[in-house]
């Protein structure tokens, strides 16, 4: 079964050094909305936190945020976004995927502005800028063609 055809959520990371951003989505709408941010401290993730997620909205799979280079080479996020991944579906019996996430922090940057703009957002916060960009990484993941793996 692919996961465009399953019945379930799935959560995105954007993965930093000091917070990762977190986003909900479904398959089956191709949307995604930005839900919470987890701490990063000296390198050790909330486990916890994202513990209390899963439990919550038991996702059928995961997507996290690749932060390649403009060149598209790997940089020294990439491996610890892949070893945050490994962790993930090890920790929790479930897929996980891997999705560019190049320009994610621009758009993120550029649709919280325009929220401000609105007067929907009060005032930039960098837990509300990572949360958004795991939704773009998600909306990304959804739209592209190459999501058609298969989900436990």
């Amino acid at each position: 079964m692919s996961l465009t055809d399953s019945a379930g959520y799935v959560l995105a990371f954007d993965v930093g050094t000091r917070m990762l951003g977190v986003a909900i989505g479904h398959p089956l709408t191709g949307t995604a909305r930005a839900l919470a941010t987890v701490n990063v401290h000296h390198g050790k993730v909330d486990w916890n936190r994202i513990d209390g997620l899963v439990r919550e909205w038991q996702p059928v799979a995961f997507v996290v945020g690749l932060p390649l280079a403009l060149d598209g080479s790997e940089q020294e996020m990439t491996g610890h976004a892949r070893a945050f991944g490994e962790q993930l579906g090890k920790r929790y019996a479930r897929t996980v995927h891997e999705s560019d996430e190049r320009f994610t922090s621009k758009e993120a940057a550029r649709r919280f502005a325009a929220q401000r703009a609105q007067g929907s957002a009060k005032r930039k916060h960098g837990a509300d800028i990572d949360a958004l960009a795991a939704q773009i990484i998600l909306e990304s993941w959804f739209s592209s063609p190459r999501n058609e793996s298969t989900a436990p």
